[in-house]
């Protein structure tokens, strides 16, 4: 994955941030949504573009486009950084490719103390047991 190349895919949007604020809601474009299209992407690889897919299905629209927004600081400047920010962790979250999980084997040695113990436990209960004249 190559961030910089992704970095100019990335399409954004100031929009007039909604919430307490006073004057400078009403006047400052301060909200930015940003918008990228995975499966019009040059710079992911189609391995990369299926596992983001099915890693981000849930956030992705039906034209498979991740969108992000960001109102959180006063300055337009700022909320752009802290989408990019935001963006990139999402998307090196969605490419890492879990391991394949090995089943250990239960050695022997275990399965013949679990068998002896069975054994033991079942003996001291039939010894319990009235005897049987």
């Amino acid at each position: 994955m190559n961030k910089a190349l992704i970095a100019h895919e990335l399409n954004f949007k100031a929009v007039r941030s909604s919430g307490a604020g006073g004057q400078n809601v009403n006047k400052v474009a301060s909200k930015v949504i940003l918008s990228f299209n995975v499966a019009e992407s040059q710079a992911l690889t189609n391995d990369e573009k299926l596992l983001v897919k099915t890693n981000l299905a849930s956030r992705l629209t039906n034209d498979d486009i991740l969108i992000l927004q960001c109102d959180e600081d006063r300055s337009q400047i700022r909320n752009k950084d802290i989408v990019i920010k935001r963006f990139f962790l999402i998307i090196d979250s969605a490419l890492i490719v879990p391991k394949t999980r090995k089943p250990t084997r239960i050695p022997k040695s275990v399965i013949k103390k679990r068998l002896k113990n069975k054994k033991n436990i079942s003996e001291k209960k039939q010894l319990r047991k009235r005897p049987d004249y």
